[in-house]
């Protein structure tokens, strides 16, 4: 089904996704609790730090992201790599709250963001007629961690300073990721596409948007409401999952081992879609893709039994596994690839700065006394008003011929 050289496309992918992991909000939320103990702070104010920090990743990002459309891409994935490790070992280092504001803008930045965006922008652009099956491919990596690193990570907070295990991390990164790109993409440069048989598809070109004009596009706005809801609602789940649990009265291990739920369904979604979205379009699964997530929010707000903890993350992971492939193909599928990097950092930038959104207004509620029932109803109604939305519109998500 894939080349060589397609093959190591999707499995740089894979481990840039898989390393992407250590920005992610679910990695991070495994050290809150640490955290605040060594600082002394509240709930309300780690959310305002997290939120404040990865807001200021997002703006960032916009700028630096487009780089990769002029870098060559084994230059641009160096630079983010050494960043990723230098911010990993920094977040080792948290002794007061300004290091804790700088430590998170750095591995929001490098991490969820320039790490993630590496891996998609590279598979979006490279492959065409096997997109979707190749960014669900490339995606598994971070499926992946989601499954291995919760567990793994509780285990060893229990036998190590958690100091320790980000200095081992940072050096992990120095010492594989610059082999792993040099193996595998030395070569590659976004002139490189798959190779495709032009009876596999349309004749006509589709129009090439720059960044300025998909800013003009109202569909822009509408899809991104949904492509959204997952990155702001799950990263206050992950990031409070401590609130969670002692609000449910779950355990301290019930979520951590409903993660593994949460990575097998989101793999499931992955290798699902992918075929999905090769055969049907992103555009018209795209409304599908929150329902899932939209089920969670009434599993959190009318159970308490522990058992419920696997079936309200698995229902996530099953929304998560559908965004992250949607949230790559649909853009190249509606705007073209030509300038997709520019393009991917505007939308890695809002969903970073989503998930400071969902980080902030967490803890707003929780520090104000909002149960969290009650704010799974506040994201119920947010899913629902962004499903009806998009319902609208459905029918006008077509690319543009030339």
């Amino acid at each position: 089904m894939f080349n060589s050289l397609s093959l190591k496309v999707i499995i740089f992918g894979f481990i840039f996704t898989f390393f992407s992991s250590f920005g992610q909000s679910f990695f991070l939320g495994l050290f809150n609790s640490s955290i605040r103990e060594t600082l002394s702070i509240t709930h309300g104010q780690f959310g305002s730090i997290y939120a404040s920090a990865t807001l200021l990743s997002s703006f960032l990002l916009i700028w630096v992201g487009k780089k990769i459309d002029d870098i060559n891409i084994f230059k641009f994935a160096f630079y983010v790599t050494l960043l990723l490790s230098f911010s990993c070992f920094f977040f080792s280092k948290i002794s007061s709250i300004a290091f804790l504001f700088i430590a998170v803008f750095l591995m929001r930045f490098s991490g969820q963001g320039l790490m993630s965006h590496t891996a998609t922008t590279t598979i979006a652009r490279y492959f065409t007629k096997s997109r979707g099956k190749a960014l669900s491919a490339g995606w598994f990596g971070l499926s992946s961690a989601e499954f291995i690193l919760p567990v793994l990570t509780v285990y060893l907070l229990t036998i190590t300073a958690w100091q320790n295990i980000w200095i081992s991390i940072s050096i992990l990164t120095l010492i594989f990721l610059p082999l792993a790109s040099f193996f595998l993409i030395k070569k590659l440069d976004f002139d490189t596409r798959e190779e495709t048989n032009i009876n596999d598809f349309e004749k006509r070109e589709i129009k090439q948007w720059k960044r300025i004009e998909v800013i003009k596009d109202y569909r822009f706005y509408i899809v991104c409401l949904n492509m959204l809801a997952m990155p702001w609602i799950a990263t206050g789940v992950f990031v409070y999952q401590s609130f969670i649990t002692e609000a449910k009265d779950w355990g301290s291990f019930v979520i951590a081992q409903s993660f593994m739920v949460y990575s097998i369904l989101s793999v499931v979604t992955l290798l699902g879609s992918g075929f999905l979205i090769d055969k049907f379009t992103s555009r018209k699964l795209l409304i599908f893709m929150n329902i899932p997530l939209l089920f969670s929010t009434l599993v959190l707000f009318y159970f308490d039994n522990p058992i419920t903890s696997f079936i309200f993350l698995g229902l996530i992971g099953i929304s998560n596994g559908l965004a992250n492939v949607l949230g790559s193909s649909t853009w190249a599928e509606i705007y073209g690839v030509k300038y997709i990097g520019s393009i991917k950092a505007l939308t890695t930038a809002l969903m970073v700065f989503s998930t400071a959104f969902g980080t902030a207004l967490f803890g707003i509620l929780i520090d104000n006394g909002f149960s969290i029932e009650q704010i799974a109803l506040i994201s119920l109604i947010y899913i629902l008003g962004s499903l009806i939305a998009l319902f609208l519109v459905r029918n006008r998500l077509n690319p543009e011929f030339i």
